[in-house]
């Protein structure tokens, strides 16, 4: 019995401390003098306001702390163990299950998943059906004409077979060399513009007007009429190149700096270039079976709607492989901006290929007409005389183009990438971005898809110097068509490459007009912006709609 006192003695004392501790739990409710401070406390509202007020007493022991969650902790709710009665006079009110499920019911305005980065839809559906339906009959015509090319060696006259034997001699290892030409240029141009971003903007503005100049007097000097031909064109083409590189060369200094300053995340990613890799091995593989698809289509009915069919056929699917490389690395790049991630390259690319590839193949069809469209309402603004009537509609169809131009346009690729977007409200949202940061005439003037196409016009003038050469000293009645298709090899596949560089600028420009705070942009734009609002400079001597501007 004397063991047994102890125990009962301690239990008895704590039960009276649990006692006065619900006392002056209640005292505190109600407003009443704290005993060991003397002051007024007002009754807590919440269970975390009534622990830190009985905390930041300095006056109450660990002990006594540790009775005080004791005592919450027995006070439960014997109907719902979780919910903890803090008064015990005023029981808290049970919703029923009506009232639970109302909240439920009611349906919440959903806000559009403009911050969700990982959309798993597919985008431009239609146009991926299309593109799908269109490579199905492109390989299937490739295949059936490589059965007629093959046709035509083994069981056709004697006339088609040498027909067939001369091809292959002095057309395939021509077009073949360019192919190989086209994507060793391809490489050299991404690389020394890596490397050497403010020299070789230069370069490519004034390497596309002497090597397309070059490339135009070599083939006028073969004296024939085709070569003739085509040599004209390109002169008149390289005299174009020499006036635009002379119109833009006051911005040259800032897109230089836009260049190197996008082009710093890229050695974060060490295999950023892969899908570079994969397209041009995938395009090099569908060129050589093109090129026998179109020896094979002279034995077939209709050669020249067969051939101009294979050539659209093969710009489209080029142009859709330089836009997958192009959406891989603004998802890789955007993500970096937006989020600080670095993301897979690879996961990109398969995001690229499968969920995002209509809209690569929409922005495609679109892009380059837009582009090629608004160049020539440009040019008949610049060209505008005051009382000409050929010009008078010059302003109304520039004002079309450019209504049209925020429907589909190049930057939308990296809203496309980041957040799985359509094509048509990428281009949207994207421009209305720009406008909402007051940079769209900075993002207007910029000169960085000119010089990606100008660096395909210098691998394709390359090529057509060395193959034209090499066709005219064994076979010369092969030199002008074996020199546009030289020059149409040379500038795919050149795109395809500067797809890296492009991206990473339109990465940069979009993630800055959604956040122009971000520590990882500095001051170039802003300080850009406000040299422009002081008036001191006109970024865009270009027409555009709102006001004709006059160069400074």
């Amino acid at each position: 019995m004397g063991a047994t006192e102890p125990v009962v003695e301690r239990e008895r004392k704590e039960r009276e401390e649990e006692g006065e501790e619900e006392g002056n739990e209640r005292k505190l409710e109600e407003g009443e003098r704290d005993v060991e401070t003397g002051e007024v406390l007002q009754p807590p509202g919440t269970v975390k306001e009534k622990a830190a007020a009985v905390e930041s007493n300095g006056n109450i022991g660990d002990d006594r702390r540790e009775h005080f969650h004791v005592s919450m902790l027995q006070r439960l709710n014997p109907t719902n163990p979780l919910r903890i009665a803090i008064n015990t006079n005023a029981r808290v009110a049970t919703p029923s299950p009506s009232q639970t499920s109302l909240p439920r019911s009611t349906p919440t305005p959903q806000q559009p998943s403009l911050t969700t980065l990982n959309s798993r839809r597919y985008t431009n559906k239609i146009s991926l059906f299309l593109f799908v339906v269109h490579m199905v009959l492109a390989i299937g015509l490739v295949c059936f004409l490589l059965f007629k090319g093959i046709q035509g060696l083994i069981v056709a006259s004697d006339a088609i077979k040498r027909k067939e034997k001369r091809i292959l001699q002095y057309y395939l290892p021509q077009v073949e060399a360019a192919s190989l030409l086209s994507i060793t240029l391809a490489f050299t141009w991404q690389k020394a513009i890596r490397v050497w971003p403010a020299i070789m903007v230069h370069v490519i503005l004034w390497s596309s007007f002497f090597l397309t100049l070059s490339a135009g007097i070599l083939l006028i000097c073969f004296q024939r009429p085709t070569t003739d031909g085509v040599g004209v064109c390109l002169i008149a083409f390289a005299i174009g190149n020499g006036l635009y590189a002379c119109w833009v060369n006051q911005r040259i200094g800032f897109c230089t700096k836009i260049l190197k300053k996008s082009l710093e995340p890229v050695p974060k990613f060490g295999d950023l270039n892969q899908p570079t890799y994969w397209m041009l091995g995938v395009g090099f593989l569908w060129m050589s079976l093109w090129i026998l698809a179109v020896v094979g289509a002279l034995n077939f009915y209709y050669p020249p709607l067969v051939i101009i069919a294979l050539v659209l056929s093969l710009a489209w699917t080029a142009e859709v492989m330089r836009n997958v490389v192009n959406l891989t690395v603004s998802r890789v790049i955007s993500l970096y901006y937006l989020r600080g991630m670095q993301a897979s390259t690879q996961f990109c690319f398969q995001r690229a290929m499968s969920r995002n590839l209509g809209s690569a193949c929409l922005g495609s069809v679109f892009v380059p007409s837009i582009e090629a469209l608004r160049i020539v309402a440009r040019g008949l603004n610049l060209l505008e005389g005051e009382d000409e009537f050929m010009f008078s509609c010059a302003h109304c169809c520039l004002h079309v183009m450019q209504s049209i131009f925020r429907y589909g346009n190049g930057w939308a690729f990296v809203q496309i990438a980041a957040y799985g977007k359509g094509f048509v409200q990428a281009s949207q949202d994207t421009w209305a971005g720009f406008e909402r940061q007051e940079i769209d005439a900075i993002v207007d003037s910029d000169i960085t898809s000119s010089l990606c196409f100008l660096t395909g016009v210098c691998s394709g003038s390359i090529c057509v110097i060395v193959v034209a050469a090499w066709t005219y000293s064994v076979y010369r009645p092969f030199t002008a068509t074996i020199s546009l298709l030289a020059f149409f090899i040379g500038y795919l596949m050149t795109r395809i490459a500067m797809a890296l560089p492009h991206a990473c600028v339109s990465c940069y420009y979009v993630c800055y007009a959604e956040n122009p705070d971000n520590r990882l942009f500095d001051n170039t734009i802003r300080d850009r912006l406000n040299y422009i609002k002081s008036g001191r400079e006109v970024v865009v001597p270009t027409p555009r709609v709102a006001a004709r501007r006059t160069r400074m």
